[in-house]
Formats: structure tokens, C-alpha cells, sequence
């Protein structure tokens, strides 16, 4: 207890600050006089009392904390806050069950944006804010969890970026100290989720409606306020401008840090991700869009260009927007859109799988050994931007990607042996661990997650956790060596 408790001091204070977020969704609900008032009202309070107690019971165990306590504070702090998250969910909603409720907010949090719940254009303007601003809360969260904590733990995919490659991240740790770090990329978030909601609402949606896909554009967490997603409007320009600040929140946010204050766009040109991050989203797209056209799925390449482009981008940046039901495609289109989600985006940004960094190194260290076989004493540095990566940096990224790899084949056979049909729970798991939200079949674009028994929703809910965790945070935690003196 001596080890916990100091965590658990941090941990409470983090829960008392969080319980003024729903100030946010009740003073709508108060303005616009909906059903909500009470559910919000009890969920403050009930929220803050239970920080307020653990913070009493805990104030005398206050010290700083070491990078052990750092892992057990992250992994406590994404898994409780989802549980508070569920109360104005629950309390409005008496017959969701906590299951479906904690899968709701931790699909929030995390930016997966899958979902259980229906009828999302007849809920309260309140509930869907609410869903909406977890995603915007998560993606602020997760930037300086990238950024600015997980390297400080040793893991992560900005732990890379030790290795002196050129480049935005090469200018030390962007300012001096990680609160300034972390107010930097706040600034540089909201600046650019400010200009999201303005184009959303100059495009068409109504002020709500531009805020809540603000929310979930920026946090590449599709929540919607309606359940046809982008298909509601119909509308090209819409879509554009959703694809724009897609591709912008899949990037670094460190290197939209960098550009702002260096007022040069260089920065991205030096950043080794983001010229293989657009190259690969939006050249897929285009290879999408002639194989739909070849396929004579849509009249004429403009529209399987308009429909490829959108749901191409959507999922491999991990957002999860739709404005077509991609699952009656041929096979190969939403498969390929699938794998995408597991590299395509950016170290540092929104978004999840293993990240646009990792994938560049698993290429190099594989042709490095292809090339090892024919000249076995050669010295063959695996090289990223011109810089030579330290093999310690390699063995991590490998070890990663078994665990991640590892995962998903133990989670599907899971989901398998519960009693899915193979397509639905491997997309289902690895949408849930990419963060990407919609999978194919049973939890595809046109469907939602409801369907899926309290034990595939609990894999599924794990899944979407360790994915966001970067697997090692999480997975420590259960090693005996971690919880030995």
C-alpha cells in the first residue's frame, strides 16, 4: 500500500479536476433545458467526492514520483476516468448496462470512437457533447502522453526520436519543461480544432453539429451526432474539409508545434513520417478508388474517387467516419483500409496502431537482415532521415510489434471461441487496438458494436486500452518484477 498510495494521491486530484469537465454538457443541458440536468448534477458530485476521499485518505503519502509509480499513475488514470465517464450515461440511460457504458467512454477516451448506442440523432444535445468532448479530452491527452510522458517512462513511439534523428523532435524537448511542452501543444490543438469547427460550420453543419465533429476530427475519434455519420449531410465539401484536418491531426503534433513557432513549414518537410504518411493515405485512396472503379462498385471514377478518398483517409488516420457503408466493398478495399489504420499514422498525433515510425524501422531492420544473408560481415546501420537508429531502439520496436501482433491473434481466438465468425472479431480486435472504431461484417460502418456479447465487449474494450497505452505501459503493470521492491 505504501507503493500505491502516492499514485493514488496524484490519481485523486486528477479525478477531482476531471469532475469539472461535465460543467461543459450541463450547462448546455441547463441552457437547452433537456432531460440530462440531474445526470450531470449527480455526476459531478458524485465524481469529486470520490476524489475528495481518496486525496483524504492518501494526503500523507505525498512524494514525488519515480518512473515506476509513472507507469501505475498512466494506466490508473486511463482506466478510472472512464468509469467516472460513464455516470451522466448510466444515470440518463437506466437501461445501459455498466459494460456497454464503460466500453462507450473508454472508446471515448481513448479516440477509438466504436460505439453501442443508437438513435444518436434523438439523444440530448448534451449526451452526444459529452461523448464528443471525451474524444477532444483524449486526443489532448494522449498528445503529451506521446509527447512529453511516455519517453520520460522509456517506452512509446516518440522514444525514437532519442535516437537524434533530424528533425522537428531534434530541437530537445520543444521547450524546457514538460508544462511548457504540454501548454505548447494545447495551444497548437486548439488553434487548429478552432479553425476545424469554422470550416465544418462555413461547409454547412449547424454550430452544434461543427462543434461535436470538431471534437471527434480532432481526437481522430469518430463520434457523431447522428447514426449515417457523414452520409447525413451528403455533401462533398463537408467531406473535404473532414479530410483535411484528418490529415493534419494524423501528423506529429510536436511538428505542428515547430512549424508555429518557427513560422516555416520546413518542419515538416524534415519530419521523417510525414512525407510516407500522406504518400501512403492518400496514394491507398487512389488505388482504392480505381480498383472500386474497375469493380464497378460506383457509375463513374468520380464518385468511387469521392467515396475511397474519405473512408480511406478516415480509417488509416483511425478516426472511423463513414459516409458509405465500405463493408458491402469488395473484400479487398476494406481490408487493405484495415491494415492501413495498424501504421499509417504519425508518432505524436491522434492516432493509433504502431504508428508511421515504427513500420519505417520494421522495413529497414527486415531489409538490413535481408541483406546480412549476402554479406554476413558487413556493418549495416539501420538509418532513419540519415541518422543512425542505436540497436537498443530496434530490439524495443521488434519487441513491440510481436506484442502488438501477439495481441491480436490471442484476442481474435478469443472472440472466436465466444462464438464470432472469424471477419467480425478480427476486425473487431484490431480496430479496437488501432483505435480506429468500425470494423467489418457484424461491426461494420452501417452497424455498431451493440451486438457483441458483455465478454467480446470487455476484449474489445481491453483491446481499444492497450492500443492507446502503446501495449508496454500497460502490460508492465502485470509483470512480477514490477511489483517487487
Amino acid at each position: 500500500m505504501s507503493r500505491i498510495a502516492p499514485v493514488l494521491n496524484v490519481l485523486s486530484k486528477v479525478v477531482m479536476l476531471f469532475s469539472t469537465t461535465f460543467l461543459l454538457p450541463l450547462t448546455l443541458s441547463w441552457a437547452l433545458d433537456d432531460p440530462a440536468q440531474r445526470a450531470y448534477d449527480d455526476a459531478i458530485v458524485i465524481t469529486f467526492v470520490a476524489g475528495a476521499l481518496t486525496w483524504l485518505f492518501t494526503r500523507k503519502s505525498q512524494r514525488e514520483l519515480q518512473t515506476r509509480d509513472g507507469f501505475l499513475l498512466v494506466v490508473l488514470v486511463w482506466t478510472s476516468l472512464p468509469a467516472f465517464a460513464t455516470l451522466p450515461l448510466l444515470i440518463y440511460m437506466p437501461g445501459l448496462s455498466f459494460t456497454d457504458a464503460y466500453f462507450e467512454t473508454v472508446s471515448g477516451i481513448t479516440t477509438t470512437g466504436a460505439t453501442v448506442l443508437s438513435g444518436l440523432d434523438s439523444l440530448p444535445l448534451s449526451i452526444n457533447l459529452w461523448r464528443g468532448l471525451l474524444v477532444w479530452f483524449g486526443g489532448m491527452g494522449l498528445i503529451v502522453l506521446a509527447v512529453a510522458i511516455l519517453p520520460l517512462l522509456g517506452v512509446g513511439g516518440m522514444q525514437i526520436y532519442k535516437a537524434e534523428t533530424p528533425g522537428p523532435m531534434k530541437d530537445t524537448k520543444l521547450t524546457p519543461r514538460i508544462t511548457e511542452t504540454a501548454k505548447g501543444l494545447y495551444l497548437v490543438y486548439v488553434g487548429i480544432s478552432i479553425a476545424c469547427g469554422l470550416s465544418y460550420w462555413l461547409a454547412g453543419m449547424t454550430p452544434f453539429d461543427a462543434v461535436m465533429h470538431t471534437f471527434a476530427t480532432m481526437g481522430l475519434g469518430g463520434f457523431s451526432s447522428h447514426d449515417a455519420s457523414f452520409a447525413y449531410w451528403n455533401s462533398p465539401v463537408i467531406e473535404n474539409v473532414a479530410i483535411f484536418f484528418m490529415l493534419v491531426a494524423g501528423i506529429n503534433f510536436s511538428t505542428h508545434f515547430m512549424a508555429w513557432r518557427q513560422r516555416s513549414v520546413s518542419a515538416y518537410r524534415l519530419d521523417p513520417e510525414v512525407r510516407w504518411f500522406l504518400i501512403v493515405a492518400l496514394g491507398s485512396a487512389l488505388l482504392i478508388a480505381v480498383y472500386l472503379s474497375v469493380m464497378h462498385v460506383y457509375p463513374d471514377f468520380s464518385q468511387s474517387l469521392r467515396f475511397a478518398l474519405f473512408n480511406t483517409v478516415s480509417i488509416a488516420t483511425t478516426t472511423g467516419f463513414a459516409n458509405a457503408d465500405y463493408n458491402q466493398w469488395p473484400i479487398f478495399a476494406p481490408l487493405w483500409m484495415l491494415l492501413l489504420s495498424s501504421f499509417a499514422s504519425c508518432s505524436g498525433s491522434t492516432g493509433g496502431g504502431m504508428k508511421m515510425m515504427r513500420a519505417q524501422l520494421l522495413f529497414r531492420q527486415g531489409r538490413r537482415e535481408l541483406t546480412r544473408l549476402i554479406h554476413p560481415s558487413a556493418r549495416l546501420p539501420v538509418k532513419l532521415a540519415g541518422q543512425v537508429v542505436p540497436n537498443n531502439v530496434i530490439y524495443a520496436v521488434l519487441a513491440f510489434a510481436f506484442l502488438y501482433v501477439f495481441s491480436i491473434i490471442t484476442m481474435t481466438l478469443a472472440m472466436t471461441a465466444s462464438g464470432l465468425e472469424l471477419i467480425t472479431a478480427f476486425s473487431s480486435v484490431v480496430a479496437s487496438i488501432n483505435n480506429t472504431g468500425p470494423g467489418l461484417n457484424q461491426v461494420g460502418p452501417a452497424t455498431n458494436y451493440a451486438s457483441l456479447n458483455d465478454f467480446q465487449t470487455w476484449i474489445c474494450t481491453i483491446a481499444m486500452l492497450l492500443g492507446r497505452l502503446e501495449l508496454l505501459t500497460l502490460l508492465v503493470v502485470f509483470t512480477r518484477a514490477f511489483w517487487r521492491a
